[in-house]
C-alpha cells in the first residue's frame, strides 16, 4: 500500500514511526520540508493551503490510502480546495481525523455516533462540513474518526508538571475524554483495513475531570500537585475557556465492537503509567 499524509500532525507522525513498514510508500505535505529533521526518510512536499506542487499531485494520484491531519478553516477545508479535482478522480481508502468536539455539551452524559452532532460554535461547524465533504468526495470509502483529547510521548500531564505549566482547573461536573496516540495509530490502521467508510470515535474507557489526570500524575512524580484554582475565576486564554463550556462522556463501543481495536491504554492511568516508565516526567 501507498500512503500519502495530509498535514503531518503529532498523530500522523506517530502512525509513521510505529507503522511505516506496513506501506511501500509514505509521502505527505508540510509547510516547509527543510525544516522537518523529524521526518528524515519519508518523501515530503510543501504545502501551505494553497498551490501544491505537481509532484504532490503525482503522489496523491497513485496513493492507496490518504490521511488527512489539517484542520479546516473559516474558508472551509485547504486539502479539498488545492486537491479536489485529483481527489475526485479516483478512488482510494482515505482517513479523516475529525474531533469528538463536534458533539458538543451533554451536561456529562453518554454519547455515541448516533449523537446529532451541535453546530453552535464556528469551529464545529466547518468540522462538519469538512465531514461530509471528504466523504462525498470519497464517495463514501472514507472513515472519520473523532479522536477525544490526545496525549503521549512528550505532550502529557507528567511533561507539563516537570515542566512547572500544570494547573487543576476545578469546573464542577466537568469531564475530558483522551486518548493515547499509541491508540489512535492502532485506530487509523484498523480504519485503513476496514471494508467501507463509516464513523467512530477515538477515545478511551473513562472520561475524567482533568483535574483528576494532574493529581495521578503528580503522584507517580512523587510531588505535590498544583493548587486547584476555581474555573469561575482562573485566569484563562478565551480559547481554553471555551473546552470548559462542553462535557460529555464519549463511547468508544463502535470503535471496539465494528474496527477490532483493542485499547493499550484504556484509562488515563494505563496511559501514564506506560509514559512514567518510559522516562517522561523525570
Amino acid at each position: 500500500m501507498r500512503l500519502f499524509i495530509l498535514g503531518f500532525g503529532y498523530s500522523a507522525r506517530h502512525l509513521v514511526r510505529r507503522f511505516g513498514g506496513a506501506f511501500s510508500h509514505v509521502a505527505g505535505t508540510v509547510r516547509d520540508p527543510t525544516q522537518r529533521h523529524d521526518l528524515a526518510g519519508i518523501e515530503l512536499h510543501p504545502f501551505s493551503g494553497r498551490d501544491p506542487d505537481r509532484r504532490a499531485v503525482e503522489r496523491i494520484s497513485d496513493a492507496d490510502v490518504l490521511l488527512i491531519s489539517i484542520p479546516p478553516g473559516s474558508a472551509g477545508d485547504p486539502a479539498l480546495a488545492a486537491f479536489g479535482n485529483v481527489l475526485a478522480a479516483g478512488r482510494r481508502k482515505v482517513v479523516y481525523l475529525s474531533t469528538i468536539g463536534v458533539y458538543g455539551d451533554h451536561g456529562g452524559g453518554w454519547v455515541d455516533e448516533s449523537t446529532p452532532a451541535q453546530t453552535v460554535l464556528d469551529r464545529t461547524r466547518v468540522r462538519l462540513a469538512a465531514e461530509r465533504a471528504w466523504t462525498d468526495t470519497a464517495r463514501g470509502d472514507v472513515a472519520i474518526l473523532r479522536l477525544a483529547g490526545i496525549y503521549g510521548p512528550g505532550r502529557n500531564a507528567l511533561a507539563t508538571l516537570r515542566a512547572g505549566t500544570a494547573r487543576r482547573i476545578i469546573k464542577p461536573g466537568q469531564v475530558f475524554n483522551r486518548i493515547h496516540v499509541d491508540d489512535i495509530a492502532t485506530a487509523i490502521m484498523a480504519a485503513i483495513h476496514h471494508q467501507g467508510g463509516g464513523t467512530w470515535n477515538v477515545c478511551d474507557d473513562e472520561p475524567a475531570p482533568p483535574q483528576d489526570v494532574i493529581a495521578y500524575a503528580a503522584q507517580l512524580m512523587g510531588v505535590a500537585p498544583p493548587p486547584e484554582e476555581a474555573f469561575a475565576t482562573a485566569e484563562m486564554s478565551a480559547m481554553a475557556r471555551s473546552f470548559y463550556a462542553s462535557s460529555a462522556r464519549v463511547s468508544n463501543a463502535k470503535l471496539k465492537r465494528e474496527l477490532g481495536v483493542t485499547l493499550a491504554c484504556p484509562t488515563y492511568r494505563h496511559g501514564l503509567d506506560a509514559l512514567w516508565r518510559a522516562g517522561e516526567g523525570r
